[in-house]
């Protein structure tokens, strides 16, 4: 049902209710129809976001719209303010937030907080990986901000400086405005987002449902003192307290904003970035993680071994999630390969292989009946350690809890390899393990990962790898980016001003009148 009497411009009429098999037009051509419980739940005053690359049908309750609105209006209202701020003000922001986490009684709260989002999560059979608060989170949380605090301030830089006759122009660092950040249910991230910060802009957030609990008393404990104490306009961090997925997809689509990330995996992430987009912003999106590695023709035995081994210590989106071996190595590599996959999993706890099939010849025969205990997020559960998958299936990334769980292929040789992963991978990240120079850069050259290496995975890594705390890792599913790296950090945030200054009054672009008589 739509209301003509609302007061919207000629022509347009407001939706104040939904049938069930209502259609709706999208990508110009097709049409979905709304389902009768999406109709049956929609009321006066929501709204409905049709997606238009895939006809997905969102309902946006009034209630969740109203909270992410608030949110990003505070954030918006705060940025107009930022002008006015000091660089020394922002810098003293991070070494107040760090101090704040660094105290004893504002962490107890937050470990409290999140102890009990971690008791629902398991509950619900959710995963808890990277839920749980520990003393090495808390410390990379500090040592972030405390980056952040030292870093060199980036209003003003001038990036290029042209000199003409009786003039100069200036190319000139600036804010860029509100960043959306919506990330997993990973509480360190708040330290990440907070890095926008750095470059004048503000920043508003929604975290995974299962740690809102553990944001609201991070917010309570740490941020919004040091905002305060900084003398930050209120909102420069603003939380959409909103357990609803429905409060990311109105964020995105709020105009306001000047970027949108996406931290996470799978189709929500591409969801959220198909969102931001027809909203007409930039976004910056890491949907899929899982690592490829490589043993090529030229490889190091041990050295092979030791990349197998180092890069499934933990499940994050660089964890070794593929590996493909060249078949002249085969019989060499693949024992090595077990043996670094059955020490990754008694430094946790298990592990589980799969196999495409046809390779799995190559396995000791004893191997392809073993069984074993892996750890799932519903608990223990006692399952065969090896199966067998189509080759499609080296798409999947495997989102292991503490069981390492990895895919394994034999491939003719290396252009077989690149091919595979520029198909089925994520396109994220790649390393190959070969003494060769020339291989080295033969697949440099042609796998298309922005993330390329010749050891262990896990390198791939903002704060790790380039010591500046990340905003987000891009993969290049969606195309290469634009001008810019796939690690997205604070200080990477910006927009570029011209500046003019005029020495020679008669400046004329017509030089026969460029005088005055």
């Amino acid at each position: 049902m739509v209301d003509a009497t609302a007061r919207e411009p000629a022509g347009v009429e407001r939706l104040t209710a939904l049938t069930a098999g209502m259609p709706i037009v999208y990508g110009g051509d097709k049409i979905a129809r709304a389902p009768a419980d999406l109709a049956a739940r929609f009321r006066e005053g929501d709204r409905l976001l049709v997606v238009q690359e895939t006809g997905d049908l969102l309902l946006i309750p009034r209630e969740v719209q109203a909270i992410a609105e608030g949110a990003v209006g505070r954030a918006a209202a705060a940025f107009r303010a930022m002008g006015r701020v000091s660089d020394e003000q922002i810098t003293a922001f991070f070494d107040a937030f760090a101090r704040r986490l660094e105290s004893d009684e504002a962490w107890a709260a937050i470990r409290t907080a999140n102890a009990a989002d971690v008791e629902s999560a398991k509950a619900r059979g959710r995963s808890t990986t990277r839920l749980a608060v520990s003393d090495a989170m808390r410390a990379d949380m500090i040592a972030g901000l405390r980056a952040w605090r030292d870093a060199e301030a980036g209003r003003e830089r001038v990036i290029e400086e042209l000199r003409h006759p009786g003039w100069t122009v200036a190319q000139v660092t600036a804010p860029l405005g509100v960043v959306g950040f919506v990330f997993e249910g990973r509480p360190n991230v708040f330290a990440d987002a907070a890095g926008v910060i750095r470059t004048g802009n503000t920043v508003v957030f929604r975290i995974g449902s299962d740690a809102l609990g553990t944001a609201r008393a991070i917010v309570e404990q740490a941020l919004d003192p040091a905002l305060e104490e900084a003398g930050l306009p209120e909102g420069s961090a603003s939380l959409v307290d909103s357990a609803e997925h429905a409060a990311g997809w109105a964020m995105f689509s709020d105009k306001r904003l000047a970027l949108a990330v996406a931290r996470g995996s799978g189709a929500a992430v591409a969801q959220l970035g198909a969102i931001a987009r027809q909203a007409g912003m930039p976004v910056s999106l890491h949907g899929t993680g899982g690592a490829w590695l490589v043993a090529g023709p030229g490889a190091d035995a041990q050295r092979f071994a030791a990349a197998v081994y180092h890069s499934l210590d933990r499940k994050v989106c660089n964890t070794l999630n593929v590996c493909c071996i060249v078949r002249e190595r085969a019989a060499e590599l693949v024992p090595l390969f077990l043996d670094a996959l059955e020490d990754a999993g008694a430094r946790r706890k298990g592990f589980k292989l799969h196999v495409v099939a046809g390779d799995e010849g190559w396995l000791p025969q004893d191997w392809l009946q073993r069984r074993g205990t892996v750890v799932r997020a519903e608990g223990p559960r006692e399952e065969s350690l090896i199966e067998l998958l189509p080759a499609a299936e080296l798409a999947r990334e495997w989102e292991w809890e503490e069981s390492p769980e990895v895919s394994l292929k034999i491939v003719a040789d290396l252009d077989e390899a690149i091919a595979l992963f520029n198909r089925y991978s994520p396109q994220f990240t790649a390393s190959l393990i070969d003494e060769s120079g020339a291989e080295q850069d033969r697949f440099w050259s042609a796998v298309n990962a922005p993330f390329v290496g010749d050891g262990f995975t896990r390198w791939v890594d903002g704060q790790y790898a380039l010591n500046k705390p990340e905003l987000g890792l891009s993969n290049w599913e969606h195309g290469r980016l634009f001008a810019r790296g796939a690690v997205l950090s604070g200080d990477g945030v910006f927009a570029v001003r011209t500046r003019v200054r005029q020495a020679d009054p008669h400046l004329d672009r017509n030089p026969a009148t460029s005088g005055r008589p």
